[in-house]
């Protein structure tokens, strides 16, 4: 569950995240790119939008890395314009588990967890 995107807010217009679809239906790409604290751009697969607690969270593969691990960001709101979001990293290790656990609960048939 690490991060290689740290505490930074990252912006990122992500259209219609439940089901990824455009208004003719077709599928949007799950591949989202966010910039890391070294100016690096990294990619990775929109897996989940969990909600808990009263916040949304995006959970996300690397597309580039082969350690089985997931990133967790907070999703927030860009007060200055509705169409974008901030991802803030979570250092919180008991918020990451319990959305990680929820993770899993929802995507057990998806994915082969160790």
């Amino acid at each position: 569950m690490g991060s290689n995107i740290g505490k930074e807010a990252h912006q990122k217009d992500l259209e219609n995240k439940d089901e990824l679809l455009d208004e003719e239906g077709e599928e949007l790409s799950s591949v989202i790119t966010l910039t890391d604290e070294d100016g690096n751009d990294v990619e990775f697969e929109f897996a989940d939008l969990i909600e808990y607690e009263g916040k949304e969270y995006v959970v996300l593969l690397p597309l580039e890395e082969d350690d089985n691990e997931v990133v967790i960001l907070e999703v927030e709101p860009d007060a200055d314009d509705p169409e974008m979001e901030n991802y803030l990293g979570i250092e919180d290790e008991a918020l990451l588990e319990a959305i990680f656990a929820l993770f899993k609960e929802r995507n057990q048939d998806e994915f082969n967890f160790v």
